[in-house]
């Protein structure tokens, strides 16, 4: 796959290895569920790095000193239903303030592209750094059409985290959207004739709620 500027691979020995966990076909819902939002934790420390900050006043025992703090009302995060809700707990653990939207996007088994069926976002978002979650970054239809709809809102910094993504995903989002920041933990082969990650960890939102 060739370099893009907005495509940040986080490999973490951490990530690696709770990677490998979810892959395993006999890994449980409980369990996969679990490691999916730990992986968005880890995830979430590095992908925020360049989050909105302001100084304040604070009085230690000892004396008044200026601190640096999260802006106020300065992040949203987007899971695509329904994979993304998997990753949601593990970013609000190290953001409990951050604002919470929903995309709902299906994808055409036969047309592999993206249908939508609900959008519900958080007031002012077009303020607010804006981090859309899905956990498979497979042909990038879904997440493609996501970004989409947060720039018609008004939404000027938009990032993408996902947990594993395909060369051919990562390449669609990436020149479809130079302007937002691709965050993924580990980098697949390429997809399968069905449109889904190889080696991958199968349908992500089926092992994330128990279902088939």
């Amino acid at each position: 796959m060739k370099e893009y500027p907005n495509v940040h691979i986080l490999d973490h020995p951490l990530i690696r290895h709770k990677v490998a966990i979810i892959r395993d076909k006999n890994t449980n819902t409980k369990q996969f569920r679990e490691i999916i939002g730990e992986i968005a934790m880890l995830m979430a420390y590095e992908s925020f790095k360049d989050v909105p900050t302001q100084e304040i006043e604070v009085e230690t025992p000892l004396e008044i000193t200026t601190q640096t703090v999260v802006k106020e009302n300065s992040i949203a995060i987007i899971p695509i239903l329904r994979a993304g809700l998997g990753m949601v707990e593990g970013v609000l653990s190290l953001f409990p303030a951050a604002k919470v939207g929903h995309i709902g996007l299906y994808r055409d088994e036969e047309t592999l592209e993206p249908r939508e069926y609900y959008c519900k976002l958080p007031i002012n978002i077009e303020r607010k750094v804006v981090m859309v979650l899905d956990p498979m970054l497979a042909t990038g239809g879904s997440s493609v059409s996501a970004i989409n709809m947060l720039k018609k809102h008004g939404c000027k910094k938009i990032k993408l985290m996902s947990v594993i993504g395909a060369p051919e995903g990562v390449e669609k989002v990436a020149e479809a959207h130079p302007d937002v920041d691709i965050y993924v933990s580990t980098l697949d082969r390429c997809l399968n004739e069905n449109g889904y990650i190889l080696p991958g960890l199968g349908d992500a939102g089926d092992r994330i709620f128990g279902t088939k």
